[in-house]
């Protein structure tokens, strides 16, 4: 007997699903092995969540498409960057497991938060958010590439790591409008998102501070000063969503 998937799920599904994957050798990764490397899987987990909505248009999308793309999102934009910070503030401030501590509680709480928070925001998301040109709160594969990119450029502060993921927390769940970008700008996002991925250490870790940069840029100018002449938008996540 065939699984019951067989003939159910497109090849876009199939792409969210590698997402999912990804998230989770990412935490292993992180966890165990290179922070860097980790960071890196996070980013290509992103690719992948503007790669499985390209397909989803091109051949079709399916009825489960919307549900395993913000289950795939969990585990890669919500759980690996919560793990990612967690193992670099930890790790920075010298935190072990032997005694429970003010900061080890800190810590833990804030990534908890994060997770909390994101998997919040992708629920919201898929049960309200219907416009075509906007979304509401940051997006969660933005706050995870935003986190993955400064630790490939080197920006691994532990509080700086702590602060940045305690204002995630809020940011992906206010009610601040973030536009989608133009097919234009989001190509240009895509190369040096992959870049950074490639050759994240290439003269001084260029093209991660670029990605880190564009999308501090983004978040907070494009709310107020982001113009679409264009009227296509870029729907640069799974199935159409953000």
């Amino acid at each position: 007997m065939l699984p019951r998937f067989v003939g159910r799920l497109g090849v876009a599904d199939a792409v969210t699903i590698a997402n999912a994957s990804l998230g989770f050798v990412a935490i292993v990764v992180a966890a165990l092995v290179d922070i860097h490397l980790a960071a890196r899987l996070v980013l290509l987990a992103a690719i992948a969540d503007g790669l499985d909505g390209i397909l989803a248009r091109r051949y079709g999308g399916t009825d489960a498409g919307p549900f395993l793309d913000s289950l795939a999102d969990v585990a890669s934009f919500a759980v690996a960057p919560a793990v990612l910070a967690f193992v670099i503030v930890s790790r920075g401030l010298g935190i072990t497991f032997e005694t429970v501590t003010a900061e080890l509680l800190l810590v833990v709480g804030v990534c908890a938060l994060f997770v909390a928070m994101a998997v919040t925001r992708l629920g919201l998301y898929t049960a309200y958010d219907t416009a075509d040109d906007y979304t509401e709160g940051v997006q969660t594969t933005l706050a995870a590439t935003v986190l993955g990119a400064a630790i490939l450029a080197g920006e691994t502060s532990p509080w700086l790591i702590l602060a940045v993921t305690g204002a995630f927390c809020y940011l992906m769940v206010s009610p601040i409008r973030y536009p989608d970008l133009l097919a234009r700008d989001a190509a240009i996002m895509g190369v040096i998102h992959a870049l950074a991925i490639l050759v994240p250490d290439v003269a001084g870790y260029t093209f991660p501070y670029a990605l880190l940069t564009l999308g501090i840029a983004y978040m907070t100018l494009s709310p107020w000063f982001y113009w679409r002449e264009d009227p296509q938008p870029a729907e640069t996540d799974a199935h159409g969503n953000a």
